[in-house]
């Protein structure tokens, strides 16, 4: 008995092993937690992230510059045929011309070397182009991350829709499969006609087709999920929620007039590169400014021949100190042309954020006009969907007591169906269309990880905040006039 009672213990603890590890093989997320898992596991986030830490060594490469450099050298020569040195005598010394050579078998030179740039302009204004570079690439990580989150959320309500529209589908199936029992059952004894019985039969067997398809495209929208969640696809995981729990976001109402672009990434980063080709420009004009540094040496040197050269006394000691100062004269118009390139390129750049900037107020009305159709849809098919259902009931009651013909009831369940579809079409597409706007306002909560990004940010507002409120300041200017 004991033994029995053993053996039936660990078939118990094993069916339940089993069981929990059927369970946790299947990850349910809420749109939170897909959100949360794509931000971190994403290699897209991951190589963006990697990109601001590239930046940010590349910034400390350019404030190494302005710190002193010091070197140590060491040189040695062996001489293989010596010079040959040639002069002409005095009478006095008997004249005629004597030829002799010159020079040590052996040469060394080594020791400390150091310098320090004292004024050069265009390192200093580089140093604005690293802190700029640093935020242009922390605001594409921020793109990136705004890009992951639109394509996650879409694909989560993707799966919700696919979803709704498999539930939609069953229980048509189911409804068919049912007044096919009932018809079955009247047919039997003789009180519907053939041609009814053929007909549910039919309508069943058009209903499987839609099922399997619906099935199919929940699957794929998870497997498209998981792709963008950069999860194991062989990971079975599932979504919680329905598109009906956010209808109450389709009261959302707003007007091109009170959108915001200010928080949007693509102008964002085009301000920045601007605030780059500035400083590249000032950089270029700052060529033809005169650049001062100071540089010394402690250096050994020692000539000698083999034998000689090893000894303490061949080894000499020097040292010196100075300021090298560099005045730029001509240069064949070099500077001048690189002034004339830098120049176009902010030009070229303040015209693409001009076009940008049109581009994305036009995207901005589509979306609107997009959440403001899906509106007028949800709020038609949703007074339907009662309807319809109500229609539905009573083609069927009307069917069952005579009164009414199973095309009443096939076009009452087409209309039904419809209404449920288009409901559910309608806030999907508010959705996707809110998800893009939100986009483009870069409303999109993001999150990261590095805690020097607030501290460049400040420094990045220092330098180019009052710059940059004097250029608001200009815009809303040119609203007002326009407006009057």
């Amino acid at each position: 008995m004991k033994k029995l009672g053993l053996f039936l213990g660990l078939i118990s603890l094993a069916f339940t092993s089993v069981a929990q590890n059927a369970e946790q093989q299947v990850l349910t997320l809420t749109l939170e937690q897909a959100l949360e898992i794509a931000l971190s596991e994403s290699p897209t986030i991951k190589v963006a992230d990697q990109e601001i830490e590239i930046k940010r060594f590349a910034k400390q490469e350019t404030y190494s510059s302005l710190y002193p450099r010091f070197d140590l050298t060491a040189q040695y020569q062996r001489v293989l045929a010596k010079q040959t040195m040639s002069m002409d005598l005095p009478l006095e010394m008997g004249g005629g011309t004597r030829t002799m050579k010159v020079g040590s078998d052996n040469s060394f030179n080594g020791g400390v070397s150091a310098s320090m740039p004292v004024v050069n302009a265009q390192l200093w204004e580089s140093l604005k182009v690293s802190v700029a570079d640093v935020m242009l690439s922390i605001e594409k990580a921020r793109s990136s991350q705004i890009d992951m989150i639109e394509q996650v959320s879409q694909a989560y309500f993707s799966v919700l829709l696919a979803k709704e529209s498999l539930v939609v589908y069953q229980r048509v199936y189911d409804n068919a499969v049912e007044n096919n029992k009932n018809i079955k059952m009247r047919y039997d004894v003789g009180s519907v006609s053939e041609f009814d019985f053929i007909s549910s039969n039919v309508s069943v067997q058009n209903a499987i087709p839609n099922v399997i398809e619906a099935e199919n495209s929940v699957v794929l929208a998870l497997w498209h999920l998981k792709a963008l969640l950069g999860l194991d696809l062989k990971r079975e995981i599932d979504v919680i929620g329905s598109l009906k729990d956010y209808e109450a976001q389709m009261n959302y109402a707003s007007t091109i007039d009170q959108i915001d672009m200010s928080n949007n990434t693509t102008l964002k980063q085009l301000d920045i590169q601007e605030n780059m080709l500035e400083s590249a420009l000032k950089i270029s004009k700052l060529a033809n400014v005169p650049t001062l540094s100071i540089n010394a040496a402690y250096l050994y040197t020692a000539l000698g021949n083999d034998g000689k050269f090893f000894q303490a006394k061949a080894w000499n000691p020097y040292s010196y100190a100075g300021v090298q100062l560099n005045i730029p004269i001509f240069a064949g118009g070099q500077r001048r042309a690189a002034i004339k390139k830098a120049s176009l390129n902010l030009s070229n750049l303040q015209l693409q954020r001009e076009n940008a900037e049109r581009q994305l107020r036009v995207a901005i009305v589509q979306s609107l006009n997009s959440m403001q159709t899906n509106v007028k849809k949800f709020s038609a098919a949703a007074a339907t969907v009662g309807q319809a259902q109500r229609g539905y009931e009573i083609a069927v009651k009307r069917y069952e007591v005579g009164r009414g013909t199973l095309v009443d009831v096939d076009n009452s369940q087409l209309a039904l169906t419809q209404a449920e579809l288009g409901r559910n079409s309608a806030i999907y597409n508010f959705l996707v269309a809110k998800i893009a706007l939100d986009k483009i306002l870069g409303n999109h909560e993001v999150k990261s990880s590095h805690d020097y990004i607030d501290r460049f940010e400040e420094m990045y507002e220092k330098r180019y905040g009052e710059k940059e409120a004097e250029k608001d300041a200009e815009k809303k200017e040119q609203t007002n006039e326009q407006k009057q």
